[in-house]
């Protein structure tokens, strides 16, 4: 019998080796072990198929991306490239990263040109949406190179937030990092999405910012990624990311 027919989908063991979880054999065991679930619901018999393209899968709790179509990148955007994918005036953009993929991607949100770090990359539309909307709450990692000194009422001013001209604002943590001669480094952590809200946010605290990096979305880190560098998610980030959106 093949592991798959046109109406019956495929042995659940297989789908979750082919998706670098375990083995088949293993994947038996974690099936065993009431580990798996599929839909919402703990899978316990062995033999059970599914369809990659509409089943949501967990293990231990966090999902598992199965559908091979799907591509989850991360980028180190280089400052001065837009982040679009197009750019009519020819100024340097995020597209010309992804010239020679033969899937559409998308970023998911932006960084404004002046700003450095990590950008993430996917033709996952749902898992997108879902990132980006403020009601999901997925924090948000910048460095932040300001000057110095940086008092300490200004961690707990941002905290509490501030009113900046579309509304108040606030940090979800806020902490000093460095100091070097007349300037400092601080890190910002935020799930707020509106336009240049870090830049806007230190700004009215005094401290406009020289150079800002994103380090982190969620659990996924930019780390030691070079500048214009593109790299493919392992499968624990994309289930942090899928985690962190209650899918």
């Amino acid at each position: 019998m093949s592991d798959k027919t046109a109406n019956e989908g495929i042995r659940l063991q297989k789908v979750l080796s082919q998706a670098g979880v375990a083995s088949r054999r293993a994947a038996e065991d974690l099936i065993d072990q009431g580990r798996v679930s599929v839909d919402g619901k703990v899978v316990r018999e062995q033999g059970k198929r599914v369809d990659p393209l509409t089943a949501a899968i967990h293990v231990d709790g966090m999902r598992v991306n199965v559908r091979e179509d799907r591509v989850y990148l991360a980028l180190n955007k280089p400052r001065g490239v837009h982040t679009t994918m197009e750019d009519d005036q020819g100024r340097p953009c995020v597209g010309d990263y992804l010239r020679n993929r033969a899937e559409r991607l998308f970023h998911v949100g932006r960084l404004d040109a002046d700003t450095e770090g990590l950008l993430l990359l996917t033709n996952d539309g749902e898992l997108a949406h879902r990132l980006m909307h403020p009601s999901y709450g997925v924090k948000k990692t910048y460095l932040a190179e300001v000057p110095a000194p940086v008092g300490r009422d200004v961690g707990k001013t941002l905290r509490g937030g501030v009113v900046l001209e579309d509304g108040p604002a606030k940090v979800d943590s806020f902490k000093l990092v460095d100091n070097f001669g007349n300037r400092a480094l601080v890190e910002v952590v935020i799930h707020e999405g509106r336009k240049h809200i870090v830049r806007r946010l230190l700004d009215e605290v005094g401290h406009p910012v020289h150079s800002l990096v994103r380090t982190r979305i969620a659990d996924v880190a930019l780390g030691n990624q070079r500048p214009g560098a593109i790299r493919a998610l392992n499968r624990n980030e994309v289930g942090s990311l899928y985690s962190a959106v209650g899918l």
